[in-house]
């Protein structure tokens, strides 16, 4: 694995960021096309500053990665920790909302 390519791994590292609503508010929101990033906009931004810069580095290969690659990443992060946010996020029904939500990310860790 190089270093621009993720595993479960290094997901399992960001868990609290994956995990942060409750799976069924993620549904919702997902399946409505809301942004959870807004949404969370404060709590986010709070875990996010307290991340090292290892550690947001490792974050800025996860938002890089392709969606696809993503969701298999979060089907085996729910097999190892059966956590339903991560079964939600895997779901490819909501591989549009996920993609709009990473961009939102996106802006945030860049300023």
């Amino acid at each position: 694995m190089t270093n621009e390519e993720i595993g479960y791994e290094d997901v399992k590292e960001y868990e609290k960021l994956f995990t942060i609503a409750p799976p069924f508010i993620i549904e919702l929101m997902l399946k409505r096309k809301h942004n959870l990033v807004a949404k969370f906009k404060s709590t986010i931004e709070h875990y996010m500053n307290s991340l090292t810069e290892e550690q947001k580095t490792k974050l800025n290969i996860i938002l890089k990665t392709d969606v696809d690659d993503l969701q298999l990443i979060m089907k085996e992060a729910y097999i190892k920790t059966n956590k339903k946010q991560f079964k939600v996020l895997s779901n490819p029904e909501y591989k549009s909302a996920i993609e709009s939500n990473l961009e939102e990310l996106r802006k945030m860790v860049e300023k």
